[in-house]
């Protein structure tokens, strides 16, 4: 406690002093309880730091061509045009008439990237980063106005910044839906919570703006709401029936009814999914939930592309149980507060039950992005943050597993450089994926023929009906010149998804047969959809003049130039042209 007392001797003259010489004073070490606490300096600027640090490799990371290469490369032409900035709220997503998808506010993000990054994927990337890193700075911001311990909710925040399981949020293009839907739940959330203090009506409209945003964004802003009113009643002990309560679910209501209404104007498309059909996935969706807490707590099992049936249960029964013993040991735990986050867990989850599987059979990751949000939440009523450590080593303790995070997180980007990768971790982790090993198979069919085929015939067991899997098949056979036998595939896929280059293929099958007349209707029907193909041009215009069809090949060599594609010589002079 005391420091040595420092003593100075005493000479002889100092004894004739009339004022006896003052003791030494005692010099007491400061109190434990009286020093500076222990915190985190500059809190934010270290998060961004994390999650640059992070998510720096995503910056050479490519496509993945799972839809990433849809709605920047295929939608070129859409993209160029900014007045789609509105027609957004007025179609699908994928399709403006036949997808049942409506999250305009996506399609906008896409929009703009590609006004200020064409269609490199660099662009994309960065914005996917900027998105996860504004979530991250608003969910430590969330927690402060919750009342959690400042050092507690930058170790939360942290976590949320480096996560593993939330790598395919970031480091997928498309994942940006659900880090965007977060940056526009969290300030609805923040926000509702300031209208509760201030009673300003600026930030009821501010709440109210942000809700609507997060519907137009996904649809599962939906269950934002009661999101908001679990943290209010429950977290933050607020009655139900308070005036600025009520107010609030006028508001919320009123942003329902808006997005509903733009939603049933728009042309989007039914699922056609049946109430019957759809409780069935929901029942058969339960254990995904099992799935979903394994991979929040033990994030050892991630999958660019899982499957339920290809996911291990284990990994979440071992969660659960360490969930619920953190939970049970810290004897001071608010049992509110733990409804709460578990409530807003398990609302976020819900629409991975939900999602027909006629629509989606997989299981994504990019999914856990709001319910992690609700897991973080329950942590400081647990024994992991709520114990007698030291506030430095504690801090020690939550950085090193973040670091063991980080590593992890690093590595799984990787799964996401090109398409490569992407489709052979997406086959290794699902195997029992029709669309994996197809997809892998399609990839490897120009550099290892033998080994694309096989996972061509084994996707092809797993599920014969799977798109544009029949097309691959005839595909595979015209290649070992089995004309013949490649046209029963190309008839199937012309059933399921009506793909265009199966009239190509089925141009050489009608060849095959002696039915030039046949070829004929089959290319030009091909060509009505993809006009720059020349070698159909050039194959059609060899059949007119076999048919004698002179005129007809004068009018598409005509065509052709129109276009500006050029036309061969010697087939221009047989024709006169």
């Amino acid at each position: 406690m005391f420091r040595d007392i420092f003593v100075v001797p005493v000479s002889k003259n100092q004894n004739k002093q009339r004022t006896p010489p003052q003791p030494a004073k005692l010099v007491q070490a400061t109190p434990a309880a009286e020093r500076r606490p222990f915190g985190i300096p500059y809190p934010m600027l270290l998060l961004v730091l994390a999650v640059v640090a992070i998510y720096f490799p995503s910056f050479s990371l490519g496509f993945t061509e799972l839809d990433d290469t849809i709605f920047i490369r295929e939608f070129r032409a859409y993209n160029e045009d900014t007045g789609n900035l509105l027609k957004a709220f007025t179609r699908g997503l994928f399709d403006a008439t036949k997808d049942p998808y409506y999250r305009p506010l996506f399609s906008d993000a896409m929009i703009l990237n590609y006004q200020a990054t064409g269609d490199e994927p660099a662009g994309y990337h960065l914005v996917n980063i900027l998105l996860h890193m504004g979530a991250v700075l608003l969910f430590y911001r969330l927690t402060v106005m919750l009342g959690v311990k400042r050092l507690h909710g930058f170790l939360l925040a942290l976590v949320f910044a480096v996560h593993p399981v939330l790598t395919q949020a970031v480091a997928w293009i498309p994942g940006r839906n659900d880090t965007m839907l977060a940056v526009f739940v969290l300030l609805f959330m923040q926000y509702a919570i300031r209208y509760v203090g201030s009673n300003r009506p600026v930030d009821l409209i501010l709440s109210g703006i942000w809700l609507l945003c997060a519907y137009f964004t996904k649809e599962t802003a939906v269950f934002a709401a009661p999101a908001m009113l679990a943290l209010l009643v429950l977290y933050m002990g607020r009655r139900w029936n308070e005036k600025p309560l009520v107010t609030q679910y006028i508001v919320w209501a009123v942003c329902f009814v808006i997005w509903y209404g733009a939603r049933a104007a728009a042309t989007t498309a039914a699922s056609g999914i049946g109430t019957a059909d759809a409780m069935g996935d929901l029942v058969r969706r339960l254990p995904v939930l099992v799935q979903y807490i394994g991979k929040m707590w033990l994030p050892f099992n991630l999958s660019v592309f899982p499957m339920q049936q290809d996911t291990v249960l284990w990994y979440g029964i071992v969660a659960i149980v360490l969930m619920v013993a953190v939970v049970l040991l810290n004897k001071g735990r608010n049992e509110k507060a733990v409804a709460a986050a578990l409530i807003i867990m398990l609302l976020f989850l819900m629409p991975a039950l939900l999602v027909p599987e006629k629509l989606n059979k997989q299981t994504f990751e990019h999914r856990l992005y709001l319910p992690m949000m609700g897991m973080l939440l329950l942590l400081p009523q647990t024994i992991l943050l709520a114990n007698k450590l030291e506030p430095r080593r504690l801090t020690m303790i939550w950085v090193a597993v973040c670091v063991f995070f980080g590593a992890y997180n690093n590595r799984h980007q990787q799964h996401f450089a090109d398409p490569l990768s992407f489709w052979t971790q997406a086959a290794e982790t699902s195997p029992n994926s029709a669309y994996a090993n197809m997809m892998l198979a399609a990839r490897l069919e120009k550099t290892e023929f033998a080994r694309s085929e096989e996972l061509f015939r084994k996707a092809y067991r797993l599920d014969p009906r799977e798109k544009y899997l029949n097309y691959y098949m005839a595909e595979v056979l015209q290649r070992k010149d089995s004309v013949l036998a490649s046209e029963k595939y190309l008839l199937v896929e012309k059933e399921i998804s009506d793909y265009v280059q199966c009239d190509f293929y089925l141009a050489r099958v009608y060849m095959e047969k002696g039915d030039k007349q046949g070829a004929i209707n089959v290319l030009e029907r091909f060509l009505r959809r993809a006009q720059g193909n020349m070698m159909a041009h050039n194959n059609l215009l060899l059949l007119y003049m076999e048919l004698g069809h002179i005129d007809k090949a004068r009018t598409h060599i005509k065509e052709m130039r129109a276009m500006g594609l050029d036309v061969p010589p010697q087939i221009a002079a047989q024709a006169g042209a």
